[in-house]
């Protein structure tokens, strides 16, 4: 369509396809398995509802595993919510917290593990007699281990760290590997990988015979430890190097060797468990890895022996990868994946039959072209630094916009985190409607190597704020857009991040969306869930030395500093960032006058999961902006 067709319409007030309602009927898919026999199993999430599809090699429909029950493990922020193995999964039932066992085939599903504390990550031996775990209970985390029929009583295998993650099995059955760190690291800051033979006494449970740890450290994050199938090896990834990179340590020679050598990602911040980022064939002679370069993802695979590397051809359309997965036939890959244009999609690849996609998160009646693309972007912080990010052009095909677009500039929760080259609902949303979208991967983000990782410790509330003020300044000089109409958004950190910009650069920007953000810092120290207990100790300092930074970081001090429209969105169950630290900033916006909006979700938590409430959010961030930014 040429521009003497299009339509001519003000930006931020095009008429869009993509309604809140279809992004709150969506799905979502967190992860895939195969089992012995090739059937295909993955996980959905449907509103607040969690369920495990099968997709067995008899090429008849998909069906859900159960109708009942809600599958979503909650150690931490959850992950390691199932897997499968010798015909049966294994999953952790979302009220109870306690895992159960489900036939593939038919059957109902049977508790395995008494309904105390929480539980993930269910590791099957693979004689199928014994289960690993992630449990925590009253503050304590373990690997505990419990028979694969749920007879006997589960028991604590390891304990004694602060956290536990990644529990493997050796081919043989009688050895494991799994992953530990201690406060006040995150499992990006250090972690330690263990080595430990098993034992069993008068028919019992295994026991845990030896424990050595065999590689990481204070200063040194391990990920995702996986024995090859011929026991000769074990693999992880470490960032030892200053970028996460594979490593193979030989049992015969008992040394390591590292296979990946490019500047590139290969590992993720494990927020939640159960995350992968490699597979290694049955054969052990491979490993097929994501490689995450510039928040782009590709398919490789590297020889173990020779160390080669070599690209794997997916459609171009797929830039984004996840828990990546291979058959024990070996022929088959399967992934989670999705493109700038492509929403995610369960799909699975061969060598000789190419990709066929299993099934989709969204209904895809939009054609490709009808989605903004993705560029990345890089430009120089307040301090020349360099800086990241993922830049969206307003994109609808039957309009041309008048003047220059308003811009939202989106940031990222964790901090510790990033956006990648997958597919945006969020951003499309805007983009559809007229604005311009950027994704600041601030420095301490992840997909950048270590150095740029860690360069907010210390230094969060101002690198982060100033990446964004500087990113949209960016986009001004590059004439992208208008700069009297500029919009800085962002959830948990990226809602801290929201508050202090607005507080440090009053008048910058034309509004603020806040999604439940941290306000105070010293009580989210007090009150947060023990994952991120310490978190702050590198990112601001240790109380009660880094008390004067503390309250220099926390915006419910300085709130009588903003002076912009802002919205303010909460779930009413959120134990990370409590609605404590929503209601502080609310109360002084009330009592300055300050324009605002308080959207408070009853049985949301940190994250909005109900369809009701993610249509609203969007009904109601569309209706502010309108008000606040577009009509003004």
């Amino acid at each position: 369509m040429n521009d003497s067709t299009k339509i001519h319409r003000q930006y931020g007030l095009w008429d869009s396809p993509i309604s809140p309602v279809s992004i709150a009927q969506s799905i979502s898919f967190s992860d895939v398995f195969w089992d012995q026999d090739g059937a295909t199993i993955w996980r959905e999430q449907r509103s607040d509802r969690g369920c495990i599809v099968i997709k067995s090699t008899d090429g008849q429909a998909v069906r859900d595993l159960n109708n009942e029950l809600s599958v979503r493990a909650k150690v931490g922020y959850g992950g390691g919510d199932f897997s499968v193995g010798q015909g049966y999964a294994y999953f952790v039932e979302a009220e109870s917290g306690r895992i159960f066992r489900q036939s593939l085939a038919h059957g109902t599903a049977q508790p395995i593990t008494p309904a105390f504390g929480q539980f993930s990550s269910p590791t099957l031996s693979p004689d199928g007699q014994w289960l690993l775990f992630i449990h925590t209970y009253e503050g304590e985390d373990c690997i505990g281990v419990v028979d694969s029929l749920g007879d006997q009583w589960p028991h604590i295998l390891i304990a004694g760290d602060d956290f536990y993650m990644q529990p493997s099995w050796h081919p043989s059955g009688e050895s494991i590997a799994w992953i530990s760190w201690r406060h006040p690291n995150m499992p990006w800051d250090g972690t330690f990988l263990h080595y430990g033979k098993l034992r069993i006494e008068n028919e019992g449970l295994p026991i845990l015979d030896s424990d050595i740890v065999i590689a990481g450290g204070e200063n040194i994050s391990i990920f995702q430890p996986e024995f090859s199938p011929d026991g000769a090896y074990l693999a992880y990834v470490s960032d030892a190097s200053g970028w996460w990179q594979i490593y193979v340590y030989s049992f015969e020679s008992q040394t390591h060797r590292q296979l990946t050598k490019e500047a590139a990602e290969h590992g993720l911040p494990a927020w939640v468990q159960g995350m992968r980022t490699y597979a290694i064939s049955p054969d052990s002679k491979h490993i097929f890895f994501i490689r995450n370069q510039m928040g782009v993802n590709s398919l490789w695979k590297v020889s173990i022996e020779s160390g080669d590397c070599e690209p794997i051809s997916l459609p171009n359309i797929y830039t984004e990868l996840r828990q990546i997965t291979i058959s024990n036939q070996g022929e088959l890959i399967a992934l989670l994946a999705s493109g700038t244009r492509t929403p995610q999609r369960v799909i699975t690849f061969s060598q000789t039959s190419g990709v066929r996609v299993q099934a989709r998160s969204r209904d895809e009646a939009l054609a490709p072209s009808s989605y903004s693309d993705l560029q990345t972007i890089t430009w120089r912080g307040m301090d020349d630094q360099e800086v990241h990010g993922l830049f969206y052009e307003p994109h609808n095909p039957p309009i041309q916009g008048i003047n220059k677009p308003p811009l939202i500039v989106n940031i990222h929760g964790g901090p510790t985190s990033h956006r990648s080259a997958g597919f945006n609902i969020q951003a499309q949303f805007f983009t559809s409607r007229g604005y311009a979208y950027l994704e600041v991967n601030y420095r301490g983000s992840t997909s950048y190597g270590r150095s740029y990782r860690d360069a907010l410790k210390g230094k969060w509330g101002i690198y982060d704020v100033q990446d964004a003020v500087s990113g949209a300044k960016y986009l001004v000089e590059q004439g992208k857009v208008d700069n009297a109409r500029m919009v800085i958004m962002g959830g948990s950190a990226g809602g801290f991040t929201v508050l202090k910009a607005l507080e440090d650069f009053p008048g910058f920007f034309k509004a603020g969306i806040c999604l439940y953000g941290v306000a105070n810092q010293f009580t989210l120290v007090a009150d947060t869930h023990k994952f991120e207990s310490h978190y702050s100790d590198t990112l601001l300092g240790i109380l009660p030395e880094a008390s004067e930074i503390y309250y220099e970081r926390s915006p419910i001090f300085h709130a009588d500093k903003i002076q912009d429209p802002v919205a303010i969105f909460q779930g009413e169950d959120d134990k990370v960032v409590p609605r404590s630290q929503s209601d502080e900033i609310v109360s002084s916006l009330q009592k300055r006058a300050i324009p605002h909006e308080y959207h408070l979700y009853p049985g949301e938590g940190h994250g909005f999961r109900k369809s009701e409430t993610i249509t609203h959010f969007y009904q109601a961030v569309e209706n502010f902006l309108k008000q606040y930014v577009i009509y003004t």
